[in-house]
Order: structure tokens, then sequence, then C-alpha cells
């Protein structure tokens, strides 16, 4: 291999930083540059370990955490039902919660499921609940795995 610092030939280059340039050098011109394979060692221990320390993964979170209540099957007759008896068109309660008149119509007929907060919203104005607390279904029966639950299990629960 021939140096390219001075064009000698060479069996023993090695890859070498002179001036921030990449180079094959000989022994005799390693002097001029710094070996890049101790370099390199070093600088991937240096990127790895701060990778390794900006790397922090979120605790794994449950996402169903917290969410013991939803939305009655029968929202939008609720909603209807508490707006007639309020005395208030859909658009004065639309004008009341800052919805469109629409939007209102659409959750009223069934078409358009209200967010949460909006759920909220016509709770607090029509004083009526949206929400019902969620059925908890034990998983405990007599499956292959303790804990397990069968169809049959889900069956027999719905039945009840």
């Amino acid at each position: 291999m021939q140096c390219e610092l001075c064009g000698n030939e060479s069996s023993k280059c090695r890859l070498a930083d002179v001036d921030g340039v990449r180079m094959m050098l000989c022994p005799s011109c390693m002097k001029y540059g710094h070996s890049l394979q101790e370099a390199t060692v070093a600088t991937t221990n240096n990127i790895q370990r701060s990778i390794l320390t900006r790397i922090r993964r979120p605790k794994e979170k449950d996402v169903y955490e917290g969410m013991d209540r939803e939305l009655v099957s029968d929202w939008g007759d609720l909603i209807r039902a508490a707006r007639k008896k309020k005395g208030l068109s859909r658009e004065q309660l639309g004008f009341n919660i800052g919805e469109r008149t629409i939007t209102i119509a659409k959750i009223e007929n069934g078409d358009l499921r209200p967010s949460d907060k909006l759920a909220k919203k016509l709770e607090k104005n029509l004083s009526i609940s949206l929400f019902e607390e969620l059925k908890k279904i034990s998983t405990s029966s007599g499956g292959s795995h303790p804990g397990s639950l069968t169809l049959g299990d889900f069956i027999k629960t719905e039945d009840k």
C-alpha cells in the first residue's frame, strides 16, 4: 500500500487524521497525524455512552388506567329530553356550551358521539349524567390457566 503523504510503498500503512483529513500513512509519516483506529474506538465508546445516557425510556403506562366510566348508550335521547325539559332550543344550547347547532343536532340524533370534554359541558349545562360506571368482569374461572376467561365463562356472566 502507498503512503498518501510521502508516496512510499509500505505494508504497514494505517488510517490517520492529519489536520482533519483522513489519510493512509506509513509508520515514518505517522508522526504528522493521529492514528484513527485508537481515536475511533475511544470516540465510539464516548458516543455510545452519551447516547445511552440520553435515551430514557418512559415507564410503561397502562392506557386503561383511570378509565372507570363510559358514555351511556342512549346519550342522544337523554340530551334531547334534558334540553327540552329546560326549554332550550338547539341553538340556545349550542350557544351556552360554545358548539354549533348542527353539532348538537348530530349528537341528539346519535350520529356523532360527543367527546368527553363536550359531554362534561353538556352534563353541567343540562344537569344530567352522561357517564356510567364500567362493569367489572371477573376473570377467575375454571379455565386451563389460572385467571383465564373462557368463552363459556363469558357467556355465563352475560346471562346473569
